[in-house]
């Protein structure tokens, strides 16, 4: 799969959805914070202004799933987003596996500043950034092969 421009990730969640940019050449990403989300459903308005500011050519959501690979009762929610995205803004919806990376963004905030900085800052966009720069690298080396 080959993917030119810039690729939104986000990271689901039923009162936040956390967001990063990144592309494909440099297989990176950068977090961009969150919008709120009432059950699941995001502030179309909010989110159609990170589209405006960055054209994204692609979305890559986060598949929240248990450790053992089994869905859980929000992956259902991830899911129905996924497809909302996909008719919402007519671009193509990549799902990742996103297993840890709540717990790896925390890790990361509070190695750069502690607890206050965890307490200040939500893990939702460090997230997104993981999940999109984890999916960005697997199709680096997808294509490398």
């Amino acid at each position: 799969m080959k993917i030119h421009g810039t690729i939104l990730g986000l990271d689901f969640g039923t009162k936040r959805i956390g967001l990063a940019v990144g592309q494909m050449v440099t297989a990176t990403a950068s977090a961009l914070g969150t919008i709120a989300a009432i059950q699941g459903e995001p502030a179309w308005n909010e989110l159609d202004k990170v589209i405006d500011e960055w054209q994204p050519v692609a979305f890559v959501v986060g598949l929240p799933l248990n450790m053992d690979g089994t869905s859980q009762p929000i992956t259902k929610q991830a899911k129905h987003f996924a497809a909302a995205l996909e008719q919402h803004y007519n671009l193509p919806v990549y799902l990742a596996d996103e297993r840890l990376t709540t717990r790896e963004a925390r890790e990361h905030i509070f190695q750069q500043g502690g607890y206050r900085a965890l307490m200040a800052e939500p893990v939702d966009g460090m997230a997104a950034q993981i999940i999109l720069t984890e999916w960005l690298q697997q199709q680096k080396t997808n294509l490398a092969q």
